[in-house]
């Protein structure tokens, strides 16, 4: 299946991405095995597509430093879980323009888990673009990859959420993205326990005002203790309620 034309049509992405060579085995462990550990129930074609991604990618991250999940104890508990919680505030065939995906986390997990989106992953490294946009074809996923900044193609593309993870202080993405807020409707930021700081500094310099900052979702990774939070922020003109944003049709 070819990449959904939808992002970026114009897009050139250098071919020379050849195959890594096949690699051992991450571990003993299986990924159904690391689903059940943490409660998570998936259909059987995205527990397979999930599984097959996670080995594309670990074959990948011997030649190009994607990710330090590399076993399913931490792909199940840090991506996957991560993906579901940003696929549970995604409404149906949203269009959404994932920020920094690397080899493909969140943006790819999402194509798998939320079939309904549009999903559209941006690297701005030329290396982990092709890995992400490889891996994709060989999944046969309906989701493109553009490589660039972000910022690049909301200057052509309007899009519903931004989903960004493990990419930037908020003040630093709101320094960014604050020229092109017509062109979207809301950011899905996932955070660590961090955020409280960040979201002070971010109002301190001034770069919330005219935002409405909502924490959707406060969850613990249950290997690790650490705590997560999803915050959304959205134009508080847009806001329908204490936590609804008004999205457009795309």
């Amino acid at each position: 299946m070819e990449p959904d034309p939808f992002c970026n049509p114009d897009k050139t992405l250098p071919t020379d991405c050849s195959s890594p060579s096949p690699t051992a085995p991450i571990s003993g462990d299986s990924f159904a095995a690391a689903l059940v550990r943490y409660g998570i129930q998936l259909p059987a074609d995205q527990s397979a597509l999930l599984d097959r991604f996670a080995q594309l990618l670990w074959d990948w991250n011997q030649k190009v430093n994607l990710t330090r999940h590399t076993d399913y104890e931490k792909f199940v508990g840090r991506d996957v879980l991560d993906a579901l919680v940003f696929a549970e505030f995604l409404q149906q065939g949203e269009k959404v323009l994932d920020v920094g995906s690397g080899g493909g986390v969140p943006g790819a997990l999402l194509a798998i888990l939320r079939p309904d989106l549009r999903v559209c992953l941006s690297e701005s490294i030329g290396k982990k673009a092709r890995v992400a946009e490889e891996i994709i074809q060989k999944l046969g996923l309906k989701a493109s990859v553009f490589h660039g900044r972000a910022e690049q193609i909301l200057a052509k593309e309007q899009f519903n959420t931004l989903t960004i993870r493990a990419v930037a202080p908020l003040k630093e993405l709101l320094k960014w993205f604050k020229p092109y807020w017509p062109q979207f409707d809301r950011m899905l930021v996932l955070k660590g326990p961090g955020w409280v700081q960040e979201r002070g500094e971010a109002r301190h310099y001034g770069l919330a005002h005219g935002l409405a900052l909502r924490k959707l979702k406060t969850y613990t990774i249950p290997s690790t203790g650490a705590e997560s939070v999803l915050l959304q922020l959205c134009p508080e003109d847009r806001m329908l309620d204490q936590k609804q944003c008004r999205l457009r049709s795309c």
